[in-house]
């Protein structure tokens, strides 16, 4: 019997576990993963499962009982320690041998962490610990002004805590989406109480608060870390994959062995559009490409190349962004940035890269078929 292996039981595993049943695979199919609650998505994490406003059960990617009824074999609270690509062996920490014919990897990403205590924002238990923190107010500092920084900043603010957000740019987001934009989220969260120390990097983390670079203290009785994640590419790289910022994939999410492919937060595929490889930690990264990489594990012909997508709700600015904005020449705004109503795009060379929409809904599918155009443009 053929046996397909997934590593990682995220979005990433649990889809495509999910689409090779449903595209007709048949034969043994193991979905291994580190921790023990079952598949789950993590935006909740940072939003309204914070925040308190949606059940435990509402995260999970599935149901309790469609692991056994789909025959999918589930083991939790168990990883991969070592890839053996000849013999087509995975072994796993507790001591037993995986073989496998296809292999996806969905390794995922570990939040980086800063030396002393500090919460990170990845799992279930994560949120759970960082929402009962909130719960009793108090002071709150969190380091780094990225997505998961500002999603936290707003869940504490609307939970009654005092807030500063540390960020060593001069402006929040500004590595993702330049200044022009980051100044638009400085402003929001501004207005609602949030102090902004931008500039400064941390020096140190103590039980009561940070220290910054420029030698001053800011006290806190719960301090945040949101500086971004690492890949987890460990079991690859010693496997002797290819592997640069993420697992190194083509257009279809091989990897550079035929038989293992990577998909999810640790991939790194070719894009066609743009014509270099991505790697993407969004939510919709899990949710799009992995259908493709199991149809490719299937043996079908698959080209991935969806544009990449995250979307954010922080107090009442909703927002959905597409594309990539690396290299950008221009920005441009149309719509009512005072009302927080408005359209940015991106281009570079003349050509859009990237487009995001604030509270205005029901636009990104057009932002994404002019990206698409632009960029198919020869």
């Amino acid at each position: 019997m053929t046996t397909h292996v997934i590593v990682g039981s995220g979005l990433a595993g649990a889809k495509a576990a999910q689409t090779l049943r449903e595209e007709g695979f048949d034969g043994e199919l193991v979905l291994i993963g580190a921790e023990r609650e079952r598949p789950y998505e993590r935006p909740p994490l940072s939003k309204d499962y914070l925040q308190g406003k949606s059940e435990r059960e509402k995260i999970f990617v599935h149901p309790p009982g469609w692991y056994g009824k789909h025959d999918v074999d589930l083991r939790l609270g168990v990883s991969a320690t070592r890839l053996a690509l000849d013999e087509h062996v995975v072994e796993l920490s507790d001591g037993t041998r995986q073989p496998y014919d296809k292999l996806l990897l969905a390794t995922g990403a570990t939040p980086r962490r800063l030396p002393g205590p500090g919460l990170t924002l990845r799992s279930v238990e994560d949120s759970e610990t960082l929402r009962d923190g909130l719960a009793r107010g108090g002071r709150v500092v969190i380091v780094g002004g990225g997505w998961i920084g500002l999603e936290v900043a707003a869940a504490a603010r609307l939970a009654g805590c005092e807030v500063t957000v540390v960020e060593p740019e001069p402006l929040p987001l500004a590595r993702v989406l330049g200044a022009e934009v980051g100044a638009v989220f400085a402003a929001l969260h501004r207005e609602q109480g949030v102090v902004l120390r931008l500039g400064v990097g941390v020096a140190s983390v103590s039980d009561h608060g940070v220290r910054l670079a420029s030698g001053e203290t800011v006290e806190a009785d719960l301090v945040v870390v949101g500086i971004g994640a690492a890949p987890n590419v460990e079991l690859a790289r010693t496997a002797g994959l290819e592997v640069a910022c993420g697992i190194v994939c083509d257009a279809s999410l091989r990897t550079s062995h035929p038989d293992v492919y990577a998909a999810g937060d640790v991939a790194e595929p070719y894009h066609p559009l743009y014509g270099r490889r991505l790697r993407v930690e969004h939510w919709a990264n899990a949710l799009n490409g992995v259908p493709a990489a199991a149809r490719a594990m299937l043996g079908r012909e698959v080209v991935y190349d969806r544009l990449p997508y995250f979307f954010t709700d922080q107090y009442t600015l909703g927002m959905e962004f597409t594309g990539d904005t690396t290299g950008y020449d221009e920005v441009v705004f149309e719509g009512s940035v005072p009302e927080r109503e408005f359209v940015v795009r991106w281009s570079r060379d003349g050509r859009m890269v990237a487009g995001m929409n604030v509270n205005i809904w029901d636009g990104v599918e057009e932002l994404q078929n002019r990206i698409r155009a632009d960029l198919s443009r020869s």
